[in-house]
């Protein structure tokens, strides 16, 4: 055996994060082919990502679902008093349906994730956060996605997108009670053992072998994203973070969206709804720097080089995170 990432935990750290994010093996021991890929025992790869959980660089090992294949979401904004803004924030942090909640630099200030098994839950639970936080909620659900990733190149590089396809978006199918069940045991990640899907099977109420043919169908047909370490961009270094929102000519979207979907920096891209008079915007895109200067100069580029100069644009930094937990679908 090469003990040479064994010998150097550093190393060893960064392999699982950076060259696991997608891809990972879905197979009975998971962590037994980790550790055969980096030449090093089962062990210390399941004793590495515990640490890297607890210390925050990883919010789990698990499936990233794709938006609008399960369940319902909808990013949404308040515009809140500054002195005021902490105890709302915490005030919607109480609503498990929200999974991100962030301060940025705008009138909309409060922006976050809300998710839920089923739109009528979504709605509900949209209507008890403007009643309990007292202010008018934003709704900006999602009407067509160019890319929506989240995984990030640690070393410099930019990861490989695939081609990139727009998608819009027709209702859900209901999930069956197994595939509820499931949904459920992966929203918290895969627990450390030899066995995981094991594990999670004895949880569900199946066989191994069950869970594992879902999980696998699930990815083929797109319901999830990706499966692989799930990191926390924030604690590994991306802390000066911008939604960048246009107002695209309904007829250009497609196109922009596209241009912008395919451009180094992107981690996001998608279509939301105008909500006029208040936002007139419905092109957003995420980009992601360890400085500020760093992506500012990003987006100075990225609208020069795509000729976005003569449309309305607003780029809200990320100021306070407020919540970041994975979404909770059921």
């Amino acid at each position: 055996m090469d003990h040479t990432l064994d010998a150097n935990p550093q190393a060893l750290d960064f392999r699982l994060l950076n060259d696991f994010q997608r891809d990972f093996p879905l197979c009975p021991a998971p962590f037994a082919e980790l550790a055969a890929r980096l030449g090093v025992a089962e062990t210390v790869v399941i004793r590495h990502l515990e640490e890297l959980r607890r210390v925050g660089k990883i919010a789990r090992v698990g499936p990233v679902f794709a938006p609008k294949r399960i369940g319902a979401s909808t990013l949404a904004a308040m515009a809140v008093p500054p002195e005021k803004l902490e105890a709302v924030a915490e005030a919607v942090n109480r609503f498990p349906e929200v999974n991100h909640n962030y301060e940025r630099e705008h009138r909309f200030n409060l922006w976050f994730v809300v998710t839920a098994g089923s739109e009528g839950r979504l709605q509900a639970a949209l209507g008890a956060i403007e009643q309990s936080a007292g202010y008018p909620v934003l709704r900006l659900p999602l009407e067509q996605e160019f890319h929506i990733d989240l995984g990030f190149c640690l070393n410099g590089g930019d990861k490989k997108r695939p081609a990139v396809v727009a998608q819009s978006f027709a209702a859900p199918r209901p999930l069956e009670e197994l595939e509820r069940r499931l949904v459920m045991a992966l929203q918290e990640g895969l627990p450390f053992f030899i066995r995981p899907f094991q594990v999670l099977a004895a949880r569900v109420g199946c066989e191994e072998i069950e869970v594992l043919e879902r999980i696998r169908r699930w990815c083929a047909e797109g319901i999830i994203k990706r499966f692989g370490v799930v990191v926390r961009h924030h604690e590994l270094g991306f802390k000066a973070n911008a939604m960048l929102v246009h107002d695209i000519p309904d007829g250009e979207v497609e196109r922009v969206g596209n241009a912008l979907a395919q451009a180094d920096g992107v981690t996001l891209c998608y279509r939301r709804p105008r909500v006029l008079p208040d936002w007139p915007y419905n092109l957003f895109c995420m980009i992601h720097g360890q400085a500020r200067d760093e992506v500012e100069a990003r987006i100075a580029a990225l609208r020069e080089e795509l000729g976005l100069e003569r449309y309305a644009h607003e780029t809200l930094f990320s100021l306070t995170r407020f919540k970041q937990t994975g979404a909770r679908y059921a």
